[in-house]
């Protein structure tokens, strides 16, 4: 390697609320050569840092746009309503977005959901951010509705939350530019997907000591020493073929028969 070339380094971002500990651990696994940069960006800000080759890929909210980028989904998240210990929605198991009708509700700046109608009645300002919003609703000012992600990242003692049958849901998607689809970004979707390190499927690399032991035995081989296949017996002798296929007589010395001996006289 000349003192031109860097050495590969993959630089992952991902949105608040995902957890990437257990794929980053995989990664360091089998790829230790390669160091993984995590770099943590407001869902809104996403798309534009993969756009602008801040990062490889992301683990990113939905939607973003398939013309430029590629997306695997992952998985959709529960929505949760936010409310302080004392209230009355803490006594339920879940509700529904009518039950919220009278409730003065949050939609920060960097709401993730792209809500038709936002419910409840609205609030005296919209919050810059969801932890802006988490600190107005322990305040008792108002509730908002949040992927449980959220709601466990920004906990407090204080405030609990309870499922939304009917919200908007958010999905979490492992996406990257199209253009970009590098062979890291490979060995990553095989990560997220599942795969084995010898799966047969997207990159498939054996270790490195076991390709060298390969071709070490390849080279250390004599030639002419490989046996050649034996040929598939048919169960057949030629000479039975020849004799048109009588395998009693064919291809065998027969012994003559021995007469009555004759009486001396």
């Amino acid at each position: 390697m000349t003192g031109s070339e860097e050495p590969p380094s993959f630089r992952l971002a991902y949105v608040p609320g995902v957890t990437p500990a257990k794929w980053v651990r995989i990664w360091n696994e089998r790829l230790p050569d390669v160091p993984l940069t995590l770099i943590q960006v407001p869902a809104a800000q996403a798309p534009e840092t993969l756009r602008a080759g801040e990062a490889d890929a992301g683990f990113v909210r939905l939607p973003m746009d398939r013309t430029f980028f590629s997306a695997i989904p992952l998985y959709t998240e529960t929505s949760v309503v936010v409310v302080p210990k004392d209230h009355l929605i803490a006594a339920v198991d879940e509700v529904t977005l009518a039950d919220l009708s009278d409730e003065v509700l949050f939609h920060p700046l960097d709401d993730v959901f792209d809500w038709e109608s936002p419910p409840g009645e609205a609030a005296f300002e919209r919050p810059a951010t969801t932890p802006d919003a988490i600190e107005l609703v322990a305040a008792n000012v108002g509730l908002v509705v949040v992927p449980q992600s959220l709601a466990r990242l920004y906990h407090r003692k204080d405030l609990t939350y309870r499922p939304v049958t009917d919200a908007p849901q958010s999905s979490i998607a492992l996406s990257w530019p199209e253009e970009a689809t590098t062979d890291l970004v490979e060995d990553l979707i095989g990560i997220v997907r599942g795969r084995t390190v010898n799966s047969t499927r997207g990159r498939s690399r054996p270790p490195v000591e076991q390709q060298q032991k390969r071709s070490e035995q390849k080279r250390s081989e004599p030639s002419g020493t490989r046996q050649k296949p034996t040929p598939k017996s048919t169960g057949r002798n030629p000479r039975t073929r020849a004799a048109g296929g009588n395998t009693r007589t064919a291809g065998t010395k027969q012994t003559p028969k021995r007469g009555k001996p004759r009486r001396r006289s």
